[in-house]
């Protein structure tokens, strides 16, 4: 079943992997998969496909399991387990090769995606995400915050915590990303949902083959971010051979929701220019 939006997303369920997804695709171009963080829904980020699309972009987007209108997985599945869904659903909605945009969680999935299947995977953006174990830990208090899925929930809360878990633009204006059109349609993640994506991460690590990356890829990094401080861009952009790292200066954790106009130019430069041939 499809349905068609008002702003020319073809929003699709496929079934793969023992999961429903809930997908959007919205734009022509180069096709770029979008893979959102904790908890995220294919709403929230919206506001920034539509940058992407007007920058002659083609954005697939997607709730992850137990996310928004997708199904939880019957058993929770490690990180390898999440990216074989996410390369099922790719070639389900008929992409055989594509570039990817991982975003804090979803950052990690695109490492692992990449490192998966490396023949899927042309180009590779990493958002606000670390090498998981062997990175810099971020502050104490802002992933206990993250702990559970209260903010999603309770505005009154995001609004208490926003500052110190998010940094950037939230430290003086909390409410910014609430008054987003995006806000007021996005669906809280269950919590199977939530906890299976803190049970994914858990324990992860790409150090031992970062090396062995071979996308272009391109390191965003904010340097206020309290939940992935910096120095793990540094480290992505140092074990990846082929990455250069661009730093957002003042950016927090949302900076892609900060600054959309700015980086999606930036990403569809990227993302648009053209492959060297295989070595």
């Amino acid at each position: 079943m499809s349905e068609r939006s008002h702003d020319q997303a073809t929003i699709r369920t496929v079934d793969v992997d023992g999961v429903r997804l809930r997908t959007s695709v919205r734009g022509a171009g180069p096709a770029l998969l979008l893979i959102s963080g904790l908890g995220a829904s294919l709403d929230m980020g919206a506001p920034f496909e539509r940058e992407l699309v007007a920058h002659g972009l083609q954005v697939i987007s997607f709730d992850a399991p137990g996310v928004g209108g997708s199904t939880a997985y019957s058993r929770p599945r490690r990180l390898r387990g999440v990216a074989d869904t996410v390369r099922m659903m790719v070639e389900h909605l008929g992409y055989d090769r594509i570039a990817v945009l991982g975003v804090s969680l979803g950052g990690a999935v695109a490492q692992q995606l990449a490192h998966q299947a490396p023949d899927l995977v042309r180009r590779l953006v990493l958002a606000a995400t670390s090498p998981g174990l062997g990175g810099l830990p971020g502050s104490p208090r802002a992933l206990l915050t993250l702990a559970t899925p209260h903010r999603y929930h309770r505005p009154d809360y995001y609004r208490e915590t926003a500052g110190r878990v998010y940094g950037g633009l939230a430290r003086t204006d909390p409410d910014v990303f609430l008054r987003s059109p995006a806000a007021r349609v996005v669906e809280p993640p269950s919590v199977a949902g939530y906890l299976g994506q803190l049970y994914s991460i858990s324990g992860w690590t790409s150090l031992p083959w970062l090396h062995t990356l071979r996308p272009p890829t391109l390191v965003l990094a904010g340097d206020d971010d309290p939940i992935v401080p910096l120095i793990n861009g540094r480290i992505l952009a140092w074990r990846i051979p082929t990455a250069r790292l661009h730093v957002i200066r003042g950016g927090g954790h949302l900076f892609l929701l900060e600054r959309p106009s700015e980086l999606a130019t930036l990403i569809a430069a990227f993302v648009g220019a053209v492959d060297d041939p295989p070595g």
